[in-house]
């Protein structure tokens, strides 16, 4: 109920014909005269610098995370939020001494709730704070905990901005050692209000061999690049079909493309991952390969995958 209130508030505020104004941009105005022809051009670069630099968000700390890993692919389908949930629940199993959240910022195709097998509403904290639901001993958050299963959210981009805002800000994550962001695909306002607003220790793109993904894939690595977030590597996914009668492999999706667009950006692969029935399956029955059949060849190749990623962490602070 609480949640609903929340969301009912964001709507809202955010409204269409609603009054709403640009953080940071206050009144900047030009008078004539300081735009007239006299101006010199050192004068309007200074302004537009000025202007900029109030526009743009100070990045500020989750309170109680130390480290944020994102994970990111230019386009849809490529099974990164798959990947973004059997690595956090690897991260948890490779170290029990280690506190992980996994928050879903895909707020118009939110897939954690049923992945994590989570439904309901987020509680309260006494400082008005939402608590995020727990299962297999990650926390976790999700517009699809605040609203109905089958509902779209059809919303423009400055709601998606205040929504990942209140995600990330109005949520009692406790203390984590990784915080797990599951980004939407491409490149547009989500992935910048997460860059901008919050110091990310790293991201990890996700993308299968086939050469289509592989040009949004390479999109989505430039554009952490120009935000100055870390690349920490690739993930080669649905790399290899391996039939399960006579054992046969097929790369269906092509072979070693994710590896060559590493080598091409300097960049690590972090690992491969078959394309595989029982990942999908176990997926869809809210029991992620990684929990469900942890002896498995595939789940081996998710934890291998949390400990390339943890290698290449910096020493989180104290």
């Amino acid at each position: 109920m609480v949640a609903q209130v929340w969301y009912r508030g964001l709507c809202a505020r955010l409204r269409p014909g609603a009054p709403r104004r640009l953080h940071g941009w206050g009144s900047a105005t030009f008078s004539s005269r300081s735009l007239s022809s006299s101006t010199n051009d050192g004068f309007l670069k200074e302004k537009r610098a000025q202007i900029m630099s109030r526009g743009l968000p100070k990045q500020k700390p989750i309170e109680g995370v130390k480290q944020v890993l994102v994970f990111a692919s230019g386009k849809g389908g490529v099974g990164k939020s798959t990947t973004a949930v059997n690595v956090a629940l690897a991260l948890a199993a490779c170290d029990s001494t280690k506190a992980v959240g996994l928050l879903d910022a895909d707020v118009y195709g939110p897939s954690i709730p049923k992945m994590m097998n989570l439904k309901g509403n987020p509680e309260l904290s006494p400082k008005n704070l939402m608590r995020p639901l727990k299962n297999y001993g990650v926390a976790c958050m999700s517009m699809g905990f605040l609203v109905e299963e089958t509902a779209p959210v059809v919303w423009r981009g400055l709601m998606v901005m205040s929504a990942i805002e209140k995600l990330l800000r109005q949520v009692d994550w406790g203390q984590l050692d990784y915080l797990v962001i599951d980004m939407p695909p491409g490149t547009g306002d989500v992935q910048l209000s997460v860059s901008q607003n919050v110091p990310v220790t790293g991201a990890v793109i996700v993308s299968t061999p086939q050469d289509i993904a592989l040009l949004d894939a390479r999109k989505g690595a430039e554009m952490f690049r120009k935000v100055h977030v870390p690349v920490l590597g690739l993930v080669q996914n649905m790399s290899v079909f391996q039939c399960p009668k006579c054992k046969h492999e097929t790369h269906i999706f092509g072979a070693d493309g994710v590896r060559d667009l590493a080598k091409t950006l300097g960049l690590d692969v972090l690992g491969d991952i078959p394309l595989h029935v029982n990942i999908r399956e176990t997926c869809d029955a809210g029991q992620p390969i990684v929990i469900s059949q942890p002896q498995s060849d595939t789940a081996k190749a998710y934890l291998r995958i949390a400990t390339e990623i943890v290698r290449r962490l910096p020493t989180p602070p104290a």
